[in-house]
């Protein structure tokens, strides 16, 4: 099957090479006249054509700038440093935003609720009584021969049956057969999901670079996903205590998972440590924060 040119931004590209504008300069400003343009980027698209060249640049540049400083990277492990560790680079920061319609995304929302269910319901299932193998659709072997499958956990109740507490799902938009746009998920990220930060840092820096354009939008907030996070974490403690401590444990202070945790260490609401620095008895842990990177305050 030959999969449609499909834009995000336009409902019709030409067949072949780029989206052509017309437009002509006024003080260094293009006034661009848009064709085709979806009409949720309407308003995007006007205040596009009214922008100059030189300030896109400049407002790039300045997001490269903070986040190079603030540190925000991620590791690309193909590409290796001299010591052998993967090279980090830049978060890249799209100046033409993913704008969904709030009506596509209820929609969506119910799709990957119900898709996070199945896989937790799934692995209780794997861990218990293995009905979905029991029936033939999956083979046996392809789990107990996971390297991800742990024998100690078979049995084992969880609270709210919860084992993957957060869930990194990958989500394009493209065309489908008849060239209408359908929502598909490329993967699920369940045993280390990464990238909210990601997000976190992409929309702070919308509202700094571009205030007018975020204000001209009615945009669903994000910030307040860490107090969602704390609130899940809470909810997965053991049920021998009414006020649990969560502590996010990572390798060290500058990998690509400290870097996807929300904000930083000093602004979340739980403790933050190394596995290494913990020490647990039969039913408590004590862990020792190590210290964090001068950047950090």
């Amino acid at each position: 099957m030959t999969m449609q040119k499909f834009d995000e931004m336009f409902a019709q590209l030409p067949g072949n090479g780029p989206v052509q504008f017309q437009g002509q300069s006024m003080g260094g400003m293009s006034q661009v006249q848009f064709q085709g343009v979806r009409d949720h980027y309407r308003t995007y698209a006007d205040w596009l054509g009214r922008q100059s060249q030189d300030m896109l640049r400049s407002r790039r540049e300045e997001a490269e700038m903070i986040f190079r400083r603030v540190g925000i990277t991620f590791a690309v492990y193909g590409a290796k440093d001299e010591d052998g560790s993967g090279t980090e680079r830049l978060i890249p920061f799209d100046l033409i935003p993913r704008i969904i319609p709030a009506a596509e995304w209820r929609q969506m929302e119910k799709g990957l609720v119900q898709r996070v269910t199945a896989l937790n319901r799934f692995i209780h299932d794997i861990y218990h009584d293995q009905e979905i193998i029991k029936a033939g659709h999956v083979p046996l072997q392809q789990i107990t021969g996971n390297a991800q499958f742990r024998q100690e956990m078979v049995g084992v109740n969880v609270p709210n049956n919860i084992y993957s507490h957060i869930a990194g799902v990958d989500i394009v938009r493209a065309a489908n057969a008849g060239g209408e746009a359908e929502y598909y998920v490329l993967e699920d990220n369940l045993r280390v999901p990464s990238g909210v930060s990601y997000m976190l840092e992409d929309r702070k820096m919308m509202m700094r670079l571009f205030p007018d354009l975020f204000s001209a939008y009615q945009v669903a907030p994000v910030m307040h996903y860490p107090d969602l996070l704390l609130e899940t974490l809470r909810a997965s403690a053991p049920s021998t205590t009414d006020d649990p401590t969560v502590v996010v444990l990572t390798p060290a202070c500058t990998t690509a998972p400290t870097s996807n945790t929300p904000s930083s260490p000093s602004r979340w609401a739980w403790s933050w440590s190394r596995g290494r620095t913990c020490s647990c008895a039969t039913a408590s842990c004590t862990c020792a924060p190590p210290a964090a990177p001068s950047g950090w305050t």
